[in-house]
């Protein structure tokens, strides 16, 4: 399981038109599923993200997390984060989770979120989106678990 995290002013993210996600102060979060990726791997990397100290103190030092800044979380589902590029110029997606299965692990990463006590708001899994943000710092990690 991968997930980029972005810390955001604000993010929303759209699906034929309709607002479906929007958070204001928080990370958008692109996650992607891998064949081999269990609850486990969700389980680690929820704990890690809702944990990660990336949001500044009052001697702008990045020391406090996501629940200490009231912050939400925007959780997106994105297989290309498993995309191959090695060979040629058309990526191969044959690493991304089959959907049913990067589905139950989507929905299970954001529940464990929740049970941390923070918000999240959701793209939904396997529509064409689109997303909108504004980054803050800019600050963009990406976890793997």
């Amino acid at each position: 399981m991968k997930i980029v995290v972005q810390r955001v002013k604000y993010a929303k993210v759209e699906v034929e038109g309709k607002i479906v996600g929007k958070i204001e102060n928080g990370f958008l979060v692109l996650l992607g599923v891998t064949h081999t990726d269990t609850k486990k791997n969700a389980e680690y990397l929820a704990k890690k993200l809702c944990h990660l100290r990336i949001f500044e103190d009052e001697n702008e030092k990045m020391n406090l997390d996501i629940k200490q800044v009231n912050g939400k979380l925007l959780i997106v589902s994105q297989f290309t984060l498993y995309a191959n590029c090695k060979d040629g110029n058309r990526p191969s997606f044959t690493e991304a989770a089959k959907p049913e299965m990067a589905d139950q692990l989507y929905e299970y990463f954001c529940e464990q979120c929740k049970s941390f006590g923070i918000e999240v708001e959701k793209g939904i899994f396997g529509e064409n989106m689109q997303v909108s943000l504004l980054n803050d710092g800019p600050v963009t990690i990406v976890l793997e678990g």
